[in-house]
Order: structure tokens, then C-alpha cells, then sequence
């Protein structure tokens, strides 16, 4: 049997640089690789299907998925997680606590994203709902960015596009808006000393959330095209097989402390730190180790008007995927 041809688009990172350069192949594939920044990977696949295998945000999945209108069906590889204590920044001259945020205007660049989700879970915790913030959405360094997909959101949920022109980096500089939340650092952030994060010890807050819940927030999940699958049902579990082999190849280097793989101080220490509070394995793949996540995200998914419907985790994956052998 010839290998099949397939595109394969990916972030640049540690634990699936190993399918980029091939020191990790995908049983019965010949891929075509693709290293790529989220937001690129995200809007060509949702709006276009670009892609044969690639990371999909979680959030516009489960929109997708919920409508039935998904081309790609999961994996459960989960190539970005992230604790985003750190995504809300914040006019610290107006802004000192969560609670602070009601009434405010805060923006963000696509009212979807999977972390604005889970960073408006963390605020509930502190009593602020969506109802609570008036939303502005546009392009953190660049006006002008839509929703990937279109959405229908609560009537109570006050949701408008910025000013045209305008960059939500500016109007936090400039105190139109009173904070945003973002995965990435909006570049304003660096110049003017009266915006930081809402959260003056964010780590500290991760870490006390962690222990609370047992929740390490998933980003992003592998995809492969449903198409695809229907034709060659062993793809998804090839795509899993090759995705753990990665993401263990990649925590093996990052364990070997002979010269650190990463241009970073104080890693060993990180490392020991996270595994003393997270375990040995403290970015697991697989279903059963995530459910709790899982089902914490869609439950927010849900209550946050982005999927009508309360989805339920095994509808996420690939149903080969949802348990595995073992020798």
C-alpha cells in the first residue's frame, strides 16, 4: 500500500516539532508540512479546509461540531494548553480586583477564542459574567479582525467591533477600553506603566486554580478531515500514535539537563516545580485523563451562549480514539 500524500499544518512547538521534521512519522502518511501560527492554521481550516491533518482551536470546534457543519473530526492530542491567569490585561490605574470589571469595556480579538472561554469562566469565579462587561472586539495590533465564524450570541451579551482603524493595543493605551483579554501580550504593554495583568501574581493564581480544580485549561486539539477518515479509518489512531510519540520525545529533551533545550533560565527548576504539583505527566492526551477539562470547557462553552446545545465529550473525538491498547 503506497503512503498517502496529506497536508499537515502545525504550530511550531516542542511536542510536535518531531511530525514537522519528520523524526516522527504518522503510520501510512507522507506528509506535507506546514509550520504556521494559530490564527493562520485556525482561519484557513475553519473558513476553507485547507489542511488534511492540523491543530483546530477547541472553541471553534465545539461551535462547529454543535452546528454539524465541522469538517474535521477531533483527536484527542492536545498540542497547546495554557493557564490564562495571564491573558487579562488591565488599566491598573481603574482595575485592582476581578470584581472591578463589571461595567467595563474589554476587549478582544474574536469573542470565541478558546482562551477568552476560559478566562470568562475564571471571572465567574469572582461573580462577573458576560453580562456584566461590555465587549469590543478587533485586532489586538492590527484593526480590522472578525469572528472566524459567525455567532449568535445571548441577548444579553453587548458585543461591538472597534472603532475602524483602531487596534485594541492603542485604545487600552489611550484608556477607550479598560482592559482585553488576549493569548498573546499586546505590544503597549511594555511602554506604559499603567497596564499589567489583572492578577499581580498570576502564577500564584494558576497554581491555587490548579489545586482547586484539577485543571490545566486545553487550547487547541489535533483534527484530520472527516472525508479522509471515512475513506481510511486507521488515520485517527496513526495521527494519536505519532502525536504522543512526539510530545514524549519532547519532554525526554527537555528532561535532559546535560544543556537545556530551551533559551530560558531556571528551567530544571520549572520543571521539577510543575511535576510536584502536576505529576509526572502533566500534559496528558488521551480522553480519560482530560474529562474533567473537557467537560469544564464545554460546560462554559455552553452557559456562554457559544454552543446551543451542552455537547458532550465523547462527540469531541473520533470514537477509535476514546481508548487505547495497551501491552
Amino acid at each position: 500500500m503506497s503512503e498517502l500524500s496529506l497536508s499537515v499544518a502545525l504550530g511550531d512547538y516542542d511536542r510536535v516539532r518531531p511530525i514537522l521534521d519528520g523524526r516522527v512519522q504518522i503510520d501510512g502518511v507522507e506528509p506535507v508540512t506546514f509550520a504556521l501560527s494559530p490564527e493562520e492554521i485556525f482561519f484557513r481550516a475553519f473558513r476553507h479546509a485547507e489542511f488534511d491533518i492540523c491543530e483546530l482551536s477547541l472553541s471553534s470546534y465545539c461551535v462547529m461540531t454543535q452546528r454539524g457543519t465541522s469538517d474535521y473530526i477531533g483527536i484527542p492530542a492536545f498540542p497547546s494548553r495554557a493557564f490564562r491567569h495571564t491573558s487579562i490585561y488591565v488599566r491598573k490605574d481603574r482595575i485592582t480586583r476581578p470584581e472591578d470589571l463589571k461595567g467595563c469595556k474589554i476587549g478582544v480579538p474574536e469573542y470565541q477564542l478558546t482562551a477568552n472561554v476560559w478566562v470568562r469562566a475564571i471571572l465567574e469565579e469572582y461573580d462577573v459574567h458576560p453580562r456584566d462587561i461590555h465587549w469590543i472586539r478587533g485586532g489586538l495590533e492590527e484593526p480590522g479582525r472578525l469572528e472566524k465564524i459567525a455567532l449568535k450570541l445571548p441577548p444579553d451579551v453587548k458585543l461591538e467591533n472597534a472603532l475602524e482603524g483602531r487596534t485594541l493595543s492603542q485604545m487600552l493605551d489611550t484608556g477607550e477600553i479598560d482592559a482585553i483579554i488576549t493569548p498573546r501580550m499586546p505590544s503597549v504593554n511594555r511602554s506604559n506603566s499603567n497596564i499589567g495583568w489583572l492578577f499581580d501574581d498570576p502564577t500564584a493564581t494558576a497554581k491555587d486554580y490548579f489545586k482547586r480544580t484539577g485543571i490545566f485549561p486545553i487550547m487547541h486539539l489535533m483534527g484530520i478531515r472527516k472525508d479522509l477518515v471515512e475513506r481510511h479509518p486507521w488515520l485517527p489512531n496513526a495521527v494519536f500514535k505519532a502525536s504522543v510519540q512526539a510530545k514524549d520525545m519532547a519532554m525526554d529533551l527537555l528532561r535532559d539537563t546535560s544543556a537545556t533545550k530551551v533559551t530560558l533560565p531556571f528551567v530544571e527548576e520549572q520543571l521539577v516545580a510543575a511535576e510536584e504539583l502536576m505529576g509526572d505527566d502533566f500534559w496528558p492526551y488521551g480522553v480519560e485523563r482530560n474529562r474533567r477539562t473537557l467537560d469544564a470547557f464545554l460546560g462554559a462553552h455552553h452557559i456562554q451562549g457559544l454552543s446551543a446545545r451542552r455537547l458532550c465529550v465523547e462527540e469531541l473525538f473520533h470514537h477509535a480514539t476514546l481508548e487505547q491498547f495497551s501491552i
